[in-house]
């Protein structure tokens, strides 16, 4: 089964939590804070696979979790990072954001892309000691990793793309240039999936062509097939527009031709000024004075014309050097830049909100949720640690403008204190 697009769910792993420890030693008095730091979490890599042809696997799993990283010990020892976890997705695959549609990484040159990067360890106890705070009873907890979901979009990596109608030849043209097998059959659209083949066109001349499955009117809006699998034209360096020439279904082939380039300007403006020649399939059954109308028509528009019939092998050996001629001054393969403007992720990054209910003072989110993970509540120096950073932070000055009180109660993150300036 071919499947071009898939939504999964990507979590990077978590990272480990510092260590409280403190060095024990037979004849080594006070040794000291010795906490070791958390591990980092695993991260969620895509790694393009030239083997794989479709996302398929990604229909019977949608979930993926990397590890997380291992809390510190003692003795300074720190916590092992989590193991990454690498996803073979096909080359030329795109990935998106689910939300804007943003494209965040093009796997079409090979690269891998770190979709969801692991959260850092948390520090141990030892890098909080200081002259005055030697015993430190709290270590800094590991922070999350990324999780989000994110859009698997597949766009054929091919350097000329087969569009046109419903049964006008395109898979049978493929099957005779190339050794790919695609269905060929007498009613529309037998072609249900992209097909790829390889064209030798002389020693040192070869090219990638895509059979897309046929495109009717109305495909840029949903209809039919097209909508689907415009995409995989997306990359084409040039397009050939397989017309029937013979109008042996009862229509038009100029007609044809103007609906196609029409659905081609609604689905992509680029996509439309795209090069293309266009191939008048079925000339040995169609009357010549149709095919004459025919490239008349083509001409006045400036694009190259091929008189050929798939099905009896005439002229399809011009049609391929011709391709292979017009490519070479073509420039490669389109990729796509990223536009994705990545948010803050860290617990650190935010600004907390502060709001008033009741009487009661409340700070949540932010970097503050972060530093409440890190507190030991229970003794007096972590305390004090956690009355300097608020300070130092700002969130004292905002509460005093916002109008708190000598004696007002805060509750930080569901801890609750006596306000005193």
């Amino acid at each position: 089964m071919f499947v071009d697009k898939a939504t999964i769910h990507i979590a990077a792993g978590k990272g480990g939590n510092g260590a409280v420890a403190f060095h024990r030693e037979k004849y080594v008095a006070a040794g000291g804070p010795d906490g070791g730091d958390g591990g980092n979490g695993g991260s969620i890599i895509l790694a393009p696979d030239p083997n794989m042809s479709t996302l398929m696997d990604f229909r019977l799993k949608r979930k993926y979790k990397a590890e997380n990283g291992a809390d510190g010990g003692g003795k300074r020892c720190s916590g092992k990072a989590g193991a990454d976890l690498v996803i073979r997705v096909p080359l030329g695959t795109v990935v998106r954001d689910p939300d804007s549609g943003a494209i965040m990484a093009d796997l079409s040159r090979g690269e891998p892309f770190v979709a969801a990067r692991g959260g850092s360890g948390g520090w141990g106890n030892a890098h909080f000691a200081t002259p005055t705070r030697q015993a430190p009873h709290f270590a800094k907890a590991g922070l999350p990793g990324v999780e989000r979901d994110i859009v698997l979009e597949l766009k054929l990596l091919a350097d000329v793309g087969l569009i046109g109608f419903p049964n006008v030849g395109k898979s049978t043209l493929l099957s005779v240039v190339s050794k790919a097998h695609p269905k060929i059959a007498d009613y529309h659209f037998t072609t249900l999936f992209p097909n790829l083949g390889v064209i030798f066109a002389g020693e040192d001349s070869s090219f990638i062509m895509a059979d897309i499955p046929g495109i009717i009117e109305g495909a840029s809006e949903g209809a039919g097939l097209g909508h689907d699998f415009l995409r995989h034209i997306d990359r084409c360096r040039l397009l050939v527009h397989v017309v029937d020439a013979s109008g042996c279904e009862g229509r038009d082939p100029i007609s044809d031709f103007d609906i196609i380039n029409a659905e081609l300007r609604d689905y992509s403006p680029e996509l439309a000024e795209r090069p293309q020649i266009v191939a008048a399939n079925k000339c040995d059954i169609a009357a010549e004075e149709d095919v004459d109308r025919l490239e008349r028509y083509i001409a006045a528009k400036g694009l190259p014309f091929f008189r050929i019939s798939a099905a009896a092998h005439k002229g399809v050996r011009e049609l391929t050097g011709a391709i292979a001629h017009r490519l070479r001054d073509l420039p490669p393969i389109a990729t796509f830049d990223a536009d994705y403007v990545e948010p803050e992720t860290s617990a650190d990054a935010g600004e907390p909100t502060i709001s008033r209910e009741d009487g009661v003072w409340y700070v949540d989110g932010g970097w503050v949720d972060q530093l409440v993970q890190n507190i030991n509540f229970s003794d007096y120096e972590s305390r004090m640690y956690f009355d300097r950073v608020l300070r130092s932070r700002g969130l004292f000055d905002k509460l005093e403008e916002l109008g708190v009180k000598t004696g007002d109660t805060v509750s930080v993150c569901g801890m609750a204190f006596d306000y005193q300036e």
